[in-house]
């Protein structure tokens, strides 16, 4: 028989969580906890291997009260206080791993149980994850210091913990929220796989290591930074403090406005939720409404198939009903939720249309018959429209007959045909008229046959290249829809819409969606993604890269740095005699692309334009 091997090691984790009774196990793991941090356990690889083991298992169990009774906080503490200032010991076999798993730990035990987060406090955490956060280490370890610190700042009874050192986490949270992906690119993404740091590759990838992998995760951490970072700052804004006034500087919101959590952070609020945070507050309402930059880009996801469409939309009627905001934002905003009147439901929430209905038309009859005007001509008119559709067309059709009901119609069936026979004949302003009134004599309760009559017209105005229009008309066809994402055609076209005005993410967004709305109708596990589609994802995607303003920062310093080099050093050729080098080679590729581009319109051009046009009409 194999002998039993017997661990020689006094405090050794593994066999502790081995003993058989409770009461022992427990106590073993306590004193284990206590000795983890002291110098003179030798062995530093046991370090490494209970701290991988402790933060796979908090991961899967963090409402597990066990550890965080044991004296878990106390020692990934001192973890991570030595780690900051032992540089020795930290550089030392896989010491180096440490500090990011203690933090991780810390942030997994003290997301969801209060009790826990104030067992963390009570234990000192708040320091240590503050110099991460100042980036003592590096940015992998600012990643789970932020979220632990988001973490307890969630809690209110550690709030104030955290709120010691409010200034600096506002301004360290807004820093790193601005610039993480020119960080990361610069410290790992731009670099050459031999140039980056051994154990940034085996956290991001768990050991499994590639290149490509390592891109994507890099990706999606430096996403999550920023997002986390964003969670910090929403934490203060929800309770305005004193320190309010930082998280609403205008070149700040500027910037946040564009914040997304991406296709890896789909489920984060990320910016938008930021903005709707603080148009809870008075102050919030007053920065957010000063800046049209940042009011068109929440109006912009309003119409979108962001998963935060209904923050968005939130934030802007917390906005309509401020007496004080009102009138700053109305006239951006009401050309934008016009086309969402007719929304019945989204994300769970009930009668959405109706309550935006209720906040544009609140102060109508003051602005058609009193002395109030608006700045915008085309925001009255959108006032009048939703006035006429929500409460003179109901009246006009209660009081009609079922004979003058029935012959409307007839009409309106007609006047569809003769506009598909108008835009397929090439007269395409033709069609949009034809399209137009029957809209306009087409009843309410023919929800399908009004969805296909704006669907119709908003290909006429992509024809036309009048993607506004475009966006109106699919965005209203999406809202009479039985789920927002029902109707895939008015997602294409609105697709097509957002690539024309040059908006990349919500073009990306709506192109995705059309693509899950065909796999769900499709009763096939072999679904083909049109060509056309595959196209425009693409582009769409290389468009919305998030390291695509750092590479470009990097690439301009870089040349920039070139650029001086050689003109200090004698016999080098001249800037202006590498711009004319340069000319010669952008000149061969262009006509490379051309004779591509030249056999793709011969083999499969035909295919494309018609994708394009979207010939095929309802």
């Amino acid at each position: 028989m194999p002998q039993k091997v017997t661990c020689t090691k006094p405090y050794c984790f593994f066999c502790s969580m081995n003993e058989q009774p409770p009461s022992l196990r427990r106590a073993k793991v306590a004193q284990c906890f206590k000795e983890l941090p002291l110098s003179r356990l030798r062995d530093d690889q046991e370090h490494v291997l209970v701290l991988s083991g402790l933060f796979n298992i908090a991961i899967k169990q963090p409402d597990d009260p066990e550890f965080p009774s044991l004296g878990i906080f106390e020692c990934m503490t001192k973890l991570i206080h030595k780690g900051i200032t032992d540089k020795e010991w930290l550089l030392r076999d896989q010491n180096i791993y440490i500090p990011y798993y203690a933090a991780h730990i810390i942030g997994s035990y003290t997301m969801n149980k209060a009790h826990f987060a104030e067992k963390a406090v009570k234990s000192g955490v708040v320091l240590p994850l503050m110099e991460l956060l100042r980036g003592k280490i590096s940015w992998v370890e600012e990643r789970v210091a932020v979220r632990a610190l988001g973490h307890l700042a969630s809690h209110d009874k550690t709030f104030e913990a955290v709120a010691l050192y409010e200034v600096e986490i506002i301004e360290l949270a807004k820093n790193i929220a601005c610039n993480c992906f020119e960080v990361v690119y610069e410290k790992f993404v731009g670099l050459k796989e031999k140039k980056r740091v051994k154990y940034h590759c085996d956290l991001l990838t768990r050991g499994l290591g590639g290149f490509e992998l390592e891109n994507r995760k890099a990706e999606e951490w430096a996403s999550q930074l920023q997002c986390w970072s964003l969670y910090l700052l929403n934490c203060f804004a929800c309770r305005e403090r004193s320190s309010f006034d930082l998280i609403c500087s205008q070149d700040f919101l500027k910037i946040v406005c564009g914040m997304w959590g991406g296709l890896a952070n789909h489920t984060s609020p990320a910016g938008i939720g930021l903005i709707r945070a603080l148009c809870h507050t008075k102050k919030g309402r007053e920065s957010v409404a000063k800046l049209k930059n940042v009011i068109e880009s929440v109006c912009n996801v309003s119409r979108s198939s962001d998963d935060w469409q209904y923050a968005a939309i939130d934030s802007l009627l917390l906005l309509l009903k401020d007496p004080d905001t009102r009138y700053e934002v109305i006239d951006i905003a009401a050309l934008f939720l016009v086309d969402l009147v007719e929304l019945k439901s989204l994300n769970g929430r009930e009668r959405v249309g109706e309550a935006i209905t209720q906040t544009l038309l609140q102060d109508y009859h003051k602005v058609k018959y009193g002395n109030l005007k608006l700045k915008s001509k085309k925001a009255e008119r959108a006032l009048d429209e939703i006035w006429d559709l929500k409460v003179e067309k109901r009246k006009k059709e209660k009081l009609m007959s079922d004979e003058e009901m029935k012959e409307n119609e007839l009409s309106v069936f007609m006047l569809k045909q003769q506009g598909n026979q108008e835009f397929w004949a090439g007269y395409i302003e033709e069609g949009v008229k034809k399209y137009s009134k029957a809209l306009y004599l087409c009843p309410l309760k023919m929800r399908k046959e009004r969805i296909v009559l704006y669907s119709n017209r908003a290909q006429c105005y992509l024809m036309l290249k009048k993607p506004e229009a475009a966006i109106s008309d699919t965005t209203r066809a999406l809202a009479l829809s039985k789920t927002v994402s029902s109707h895939s055609k008015s997602l294409w076209r609105r697709s097509q819409a957002y690539d024309m005005m040059g908006l990349a993410k919500e073009s990306l967004m709506d192109a995705l969606t059309f693509i899950s709305s065909r796999m769900k109708c499709m009763h096939t596990n072999r679904v083909k993604i049109p060509y056309y589609a595959a196209v425009m994802i693409n582009k769409q995607m290389n468009a919305t890269w998030p390291f695509i303003h750092a590479k470009s920062k990097t690439c301009n310093r870089l040349k920039g740095k070139v650029a001086v080099d050689e003109k200090s050093i004698p016999g080098k050729p001249t800037i202006i005699e590498e711009k004319l080098v340069e000319k010669t080679c952008r000149r061969r590729k262009l006509e490379k692309a051309r004779r591509k581009k030249k056999e793709v319109n011969f083999t499969g051009g035909a295919g494309l334009t018609v994708a394009h046009t979207g010939t095929v009409r309802d």
